[in-house]
């Protein structure tokens, strides 16, 4: 894992001091809620609906036992006993009380972390594949490059006051796990002709106006990567739109001038860039690649596992995935029980997920963007322990992938800007499929909700999306089906007019059962659509 060094530290130190400063004139009356909105939000600071939420970076989803026991520390101390982890790999406290806002940031500090550029229209936090290290299907571990991108970004002066946010995503798989090309900007890690470059992708996102980022260079060499991304960002930021705020995100800039116009005025932007020295000396990288170095792993950890506890063949089934290194699993854990708030973590699960990654995962926790934690380096030998504790802690759910691991963004039980409660649609999903049997029949089914248009839940990638709107002072769903954020990346499409709560439950009930009925051989229900189309499913839902 990546190490502060006295520049990361004075820096977060530093905010840390400015922002005490500011509260406290925000207290005394000095500052106007007006005057002090920017500076709260360039600390992660939001006003809710019913208090402040305060919005912790957790950069490319990594995080070690210290820190994710500092995060149950700052839930039992200053919250209401839990976190929500989110779709950026970061982690959200919804009930903070604006005096105590600094000493949590002081906190956070001592244990290396922060909620710089959390919010506001900057870089936000760089994101990546949560099997990064661990995977065999990658290149290279990506990681190195976020951390990379994420120091050239912080406090980047050119690049503080963008015509909006701006999210990127590195990979180094053919298999997407982090919804790169749903990104302003994704990178993919590939390897040519023995030498490591990117495949860089511009104008992806979702919210208002979904798109899917085009391909804008097929090959750029590992030592222009950093001069190649300041090139981007810098034809955004001058051409970017900032006389409207739904109009502002570098999807509408790619796709009005048309990715190879833009792809061309970044090339020629780079060309004068080159030259500049941009791009970190080799041993800058080398560094920070060093800590990224693979853990001890034993010579044999292998074990056979006996599988005769069918919850734990189960388990192991639909959670554990294969390791690069011989006798060694990730775990995926499940922050969606049936029937609880998808992404949320109680103060006590917290620090059980901190014991075991320090016990049985070399201290490594990630946080994936489907608002799940995983242990990336665990012996098969321990894998019964490790399950036998999360079963104790209420964590052991088996439904990776399935339809009950739903993402679901916070909703109108707490956001200012939602039209409609998630929370309990995801309950009430959740429940109706709660037989674990039914779950795997269907098998993989991703299912995504946002409370507004937005899209924090990513309903448009959702293999069944639904997205909350106002009808009229009334709460309404609607259902999309057929979006993917994996490799196979594509939007969904609405199916009709809307539901009420309970009402959409039914239809996405009848959806299943076409896809029952349809499929054919090994066919997941997101290839059953896409060769059904949607007829049939319209027609079952809306006769």
């Amino acid at each position: 894992m990546y190490r502060y060094d006295q520049y990361d530290q004075a820096i977060v130190d530093t905010r840390v001091e400015e922002f005490r400063d500011q509260v406290q004139r925000r207290l005394s009356g000095a500052l106007s809620e007006d005057q002090f909105k920017p500076l709260r939000l360039m600390n992660g600071l939001y006003l809710q609906l019913h208090a402040y939420m305060l919005r912790v970076a957790v950069p490319y989803g990594t995080l070690d036992s210290r820190q994710m026991r500092m995060l149950g520390h700052i839930a039992r101390k200053y919250d209401r006993g839990y976190g929500h982890f989110t779709t950026r790999q970061n982690i959200q406290f919804n009930w903070i009380k604006l005096d105590e806002a600094p000493d949590i940031l002081a906190e956070l500090a001592t244990v290396q972390m922060h909620a710089i550029q959390t919010s506001g229209n900057c870089i936000r936090n760089i994101s990546s594949d949560q099997f990064a290290g661990a995977a065999a299907d990658e290149v290279t571990d990506p990681r190195p490059w976020a951390e990379l991108i994420r120091q050239w970004s912080t406090f980047h002066p050119e690049f503080s006051y963008l015509p909006r946010k701006f999210k990127i995503a590195v990979i180094a798989s053919d298999t997407d796990r982090a919804a790169m090309r749903l990104h302003d900007i994704g990178i993919q890690l590939v390897e040519r002709d023995g030498q490591i470059g990117a495949r860089v992708f511009a104008g992806g996102g979702m919210g208002r106006t979904p798109m899917i980022a085009p391909e804008i260079n097929s090959f750029v060499p590992a030592a222009e990567i950093l001069s190649y991304l300041e090139a981007a960002l810098r034809v955004y930021n001058r051409h970017g739109r900032r006389d409207n705020i739904y109009k502002a995100r570098i999807k509408i800039l790619v796709h009005d001038l048309g990715a190879a116009e833009y792809a061309r005025q970044v090339a020629e932007e780079h060309a004068g860039l080159k030259t500049l020295g941009l791009d970190p000396p080799v041993a800058e990288l080398e560094r920070i690649t060093a800590m990224f170095a693979p853990p001890a792993f034993a010579e044999d950890a292998s074990s056979a596992l006996d599988r005769s506890d069918p919850d734990f063949a189960v388990w192991l089934d639909q959670n554990v995935s294969a390791h690069k290194q011989p006798g060694y699993s990730i775990v995926t854990i499940s922050l969606k029980p049936v029937g609880g708030i998808p992404g949320d973590a109680s103060a006590d699960q917290i620090d059980v997920m901190a014991d075991l990654a320090e016990r049985y995962g070399f201290d490594e926790l990630r946080v994936t963007h489907a608002q799940n934690i995983v242990l990336p380096h665990v012996a098969t030998r321990d894998l019964y322990a490790v399950w036998t504790a999360l079963t104790e802690a209420g964590l052991a759910e088996a439904n990776l992938d399935l339809i009950s691991d739903i993402i679901a963004c916070p909703g109108l039980d707490y956001c200012a800007l939602a039209n409609a409660r998630s929370i309990p649609l995801a309950q009430k999903i959740a429940t109706r499929f709660g037989d674990l049997g039914r779950q795997r029949e269907l098998g993989e089914l991703k299912l995504k909700i946002s409370g507004c248009i937005n899209a924090c839940g990513h309903h448009h990638a959702g293999h069944i999306g639904v997205l909350g709107v106002d009808k009229k002072g009334t709460e309404n769903y609607q259902l999309l089906l057929g979006g993917s954020g994996a490799e196979d990346v594509s939007l969904a499409k609405i199916t009709g007019p809307g539901f009420d709560e309970d009402g959409v439950v039914d239809a996405i009930e009848k959806v299943t059962d076409v896809y029952l009925a349809q499929r054919e051989g090994g066919e997941r229900f997101l290839d059953t659509y896409r060769r059904l189309g949607m007829g049939p499913f319209k027609e079952a839902i809306y006769g």
